[in-house]
């Protein structure tokens, strides 16, 4: 079935209002302080001249580092979208055209995963790839290669449940009934695909899927869990649970981050109120959170917390959320907070006095359970910290890649 795009914003799912929002993506775009305009600034200088002295050597998508220097997955695993990411936010941020060849080629290599349908990943692997490269170059090659990849993920959508499968094959048992918050940054491409072809199929999962999360995963304090589990058969929930936090009652900071950036980006695709309550709850929890040096452990419930493993890539995705959601509810302690975090970031996490380091973002924390990338370097960190640096400095010029407006 093949709607307006209007209607599909409308339709799926039961009504979602559709009206202007008093806090735009522009609204909070008014002055920086100097220090922090400089130093977001230089952060960012540091950040493009890494990446273009690092660049001609990059042999594939990088995962994370070892020994400072990064490892490649030659399909791009779960994280391929960041390294195209992080060249086209370089070329922004530089002008220079360099970086947007290399960009487009980084991104090509994507191709086959747009019939990858055994990830829910597809949202981090397209949207800051292909779906920029469609909005930055205006090739309909690229928005068409992103339609695939969301048509592929629609395939994990559960409708007994109403959620999307996180992991494992469709024709396998295991996990079928898994949802993790992640997920929630991945619906963005289904939205954008609705948005594209009038297709309502697309946005009926992406709004199922937030409705489920929003119902299911929220504590009363705001704090949530990494996983969710149901019943594949009938949809029914049985309980938390957790992979990459430390247990089902904890509150792992990267997914916390996830569920504000998430929730966040449905609020300005859809106008769902509901969605901006539960991003303004996950997003409080978080700054209450927050140690004083403002980089978030790996695990706000973790034992050892506030002193506990660091990971800046929660700090960059939550700066980023939080960013985001002062310019959508015009809750200035919102941005406050960002830059707080992404001065932290700037000052104590940045790989500047390594000579040897690949990366831009240290003191990261892939999955601490399985004692797997402690203490690391991560390619959606350099991503994020540069996303947020550009929503402060040069807005404008990101929502020409990202789409910062609200319906």
């Amino acid at each position: 079935m093949r709607m307006s795009r209007r209607a599909v914003l409308t339709s799926a799912g039961g009504a979602v209002a559709y009206a202007a929002v008093p806090g735009s993506a522009q609204a909070l775009d008014g002055p920086v302080p100097a220090a922090t305009g400089q130093e977001l600034r230089a952060a960012a200088d540091y950040a493009v001249e890494k990446v273009r002295s690092v660049a001609p050597g990059v042999t594939g998508f990088p995962v994370g580092t070892r020994f400072e220097k990064w490892v490649y997955s030659q399909n791009g695993d779960w994280v391929g979208g960041f390294w195209p990411g992080v060249l086209w936010m370089s070329w922004l941020h530089s002008g220079d055209d360099t970086l947007r060849t290399l960009a487009l080629d980084s991104a090509a290599r994507l191709a086959p995963r747009r019939y990858d349908t055994g990830t829910h990943d597809l949202g981090f692997l397209f949207s800051p790839s292909w779906v920029t490269a469609w909005r930055l170059t205006g090739d309909p090659a690229w928005r068409d290669g992103a339609v695939q990849a969301a048509r592929s993920l629609l395939q994990r959508y559960n409708p007994r449940g109403r959620y999307l499968r996180a992991w494992g094959a469709l024709n396998t048992p295991d996990n079928a009934g898994r949802m993790i918050i992640d997920t929630m940054m991945n619906l963005d491409l289904l939205v954008f695909a609705a948005r594209e072809t009038g297709e309502s199929a697309f946005l009926d999962a992406a709004l199922g899927h937030a409705r489920t999360t929003r119902h299911l995963f929220p504590r009363p304090d705001g704090s949530i869990p990494h996983v969710y589990d149901l019943d594949p058969a009938t949809g029914t929930p049985i309980g938390p649970n957790t992979v990459q936090g430390y247990s089902p009652t904890s509150a792992w900071a990267r997914g916390q981050a996830w569920g504000v950036y998430g929730f966040t980006t449905m609020y300005r695709r859809t106008g769902d109120h509901e969605f901006l309550g539960t991003a303004r709850r996950l997003a409080d929890y978080a700054v209450y959170a927050l140690g004083a040096d403002h980089v978030p452990v790996w695990d706000y419930r973790a034992p050892q917390q506030p002193y506990d493993i660091k990971d800046a890539s929660a700090g960059a995705v939550t700066a980023c959320g939080l960013l985001d959601l002062a310019a959508a509810t015009g809750h200035r302690p919102y941005r406050t907070t960002a830059l707080r975090i992404l001065g932290a970031l700037c000052r104590t996490c940045l790989t500047t006095h390594s000579g040897r380091a690949e990366a831009v973002v240290a003191r990261c924390t892939r999955n601490r359970p399985a004692e797997d990338g402690i203490e690391i370097s991560l390619p959606y960190a350099d991503y994020y910290l540069l996303e947020a640096i550009l929503r402060v400095l040069q807005p404008r010029e990101l929502d020409r890649a990202i789409d910062l407006s609200t319906v």
